[in-house]
């Protein structure tokens, strides 16, 4: 496999002088082209802090993050924001789609804004909402969606320009059994026939089971790492198990 991301002493402390919190402590780790990994851990371990430097929301203290050979730590706002438009794709828990625009214009977003063709982006989306079953839904507005039915637009959205990396915060949070299932089924079958690059933040064993390796962080470190070298519900025991033995999530 590729490496697309290399991160190396990786730290984020919040505050200063006497009242300093350490999230992260000297953390490293890589990510290769066609990973899925699932970043785990108990409440204040790091996980979102994580996934925000990595993801250039937020920068780090200390340490590099290297994307496909760029030392993101270095670049300039202006210059990131273009990186970030162009490379890296994005699943909130919240969905994030305009209410006043269609299912098919908030899935053609990045696109319409990058000035591609029209009859690219009709082909691209048509292809994308194929992936993530949502081929009947495209003229709905997102109040006539599910929950889950938005969360897969905003998915097919987040990958729609083949980003190098799509980075998930919780993306089952707020979904029923059903719907999360739908999305982790849709997310593995991009990863394994795309080679998709996912890195998702879940507290949620169920959802971890369907990565190809689990990151535990614990007092901002990684505690372990876990593969998925069996079947998904021998993984998914595994992880439960993990879990337990940290005292839970």
């Amino acid at each position: 496999m590729n490496e697309i991301m290399k991160i190396r002493n990786l730290s984020k402390i919040y505050g200063k002088k006497e009242v300093r919190t350490t999230v992260l402590n000297n953390l490293s780790l890589d990510i290769e082209e066609g990973d899925f990994i699932a970043v785990m851990g108990p409440s204040g371990a790091g996980k979102s802090t994580l996934l925000n430097l990595l993801s250039t929301i937020d920068k780090p203290t200390q340490g590099s993050i290297i994307l496909d050979g760029q030392e993101l730590t270095a670049i300039r706002n202006e210059k990131l924001a273009k990186l970030r438009k162009e490379h890296i794709g994005f699943i909130f828990q919240d969905y994030n789609l305009l209410d006043n625009m269609t299912l098919m214009d908030n899935i053609a977003l990045p696109l319409s804004l990058s000035n591609e063709k029209a009859k690219n982006i009709q082909q691209r989306v048509q292809e994308m909402a194929g992936l993530f079953h949502l081929e009947g839904h495209l003229k709905k507005y997102p109040h006539q969606l599910s929950g889950g039915q938005k969360q897969r637009g905003a998915a097919a959205r987040a990958l729609i320009r083949n980003p190098r990396i799509v980075f998930a915060d919780e993306p089952t949070g707020a979904l029923d059994s059903k719907s999360s299932r739908e999305l982790l089924c849709s997310l593995k079958e991009i990863n394994e026939e795309r080679n998709a690059t996912i890195l998702m933040v879940t507290h949620d064993a169920f959802s971890a089971s369907y990565a190809r390796k689990v990151f535990m962080l614990k007092d901002g470190e990684i505690f372990t790492t876990l593969h998925a070298d069996a079947e998904r519900s021998v993984f998914y025991e595994r992880i439960l198990q993990l879990l337990a033995s940290m005292g839970g999530d």
